[in-house]
């Protein structure tokens, strides 16, 4: 193969990598942003709860119960995923192997299909029951595990 030839190719490659690669950033992104809303609806859930006994709280004060009270701790897996999913999009910079991707996506599916008796799988089961837009969220996550690799799905 001459020398332009070769370099033509070597680029191409090099751009269907980064490409793929964008793409399945994206993905990570829609993940996360499924996550976020899926977050916000159990942190909201558990807010109520926590005020039927205790009475109002603001932003301030619940982040400190999210952090620190007991009656939130089963969230903290699902916040700490969501953390390591905003740092891995960041350290990044719109490009992450499939692999990585992949990862993200099995510990998440394990997280929220588990069948286990943890606290955290105890409470969400709850919250499912609870609640018909903690299982839309949820459903609108697990759309995405449905989706092949590296193509996002339009819901």
């Amino acid at each position: 193969m001459p020398p332009i030839e070769r370099e033509a190719a070597v680029l191409d490659t090099a751009v269907r990598r980064s490409y793929g690669a964008r793409e399945m950033a994206e993905r990570l992104h829609d993940l996360r942003t499924r996550l976020l809303q899926l977050h916000r609806l159990l942190l909201d859930d558990e807010r109520g709860a926590y005020e039927a006994t205790y009475g109002r709280v603001g932003g301030p004060e619940l982040l400190q119960l999210l952090l620190r009270h007991e009656q939130f701790a089963w969230l903290r897996s699902l916040s700490a995923m969501i953390s390591t999913i905003d740092a891995a999009l960041d350290e990044a910079e719109g490009a992450l192997a499939d692999a990585d991707v992949d990862a993200f996506f099995g510990q998440t599916r394990a997280l929220l299909r588990s069948g286990g008796d943890g606290p955290f799988e105890t409470k969400y089961r709850q919250a499912l029951q609870r609640s018909a837009d903690v299982v839309m969220a949820h459903a609108a996550v697990v759309k995405l595990f449905g989706a092949p690799s590296g193509r996002r799905s339009r819901a």
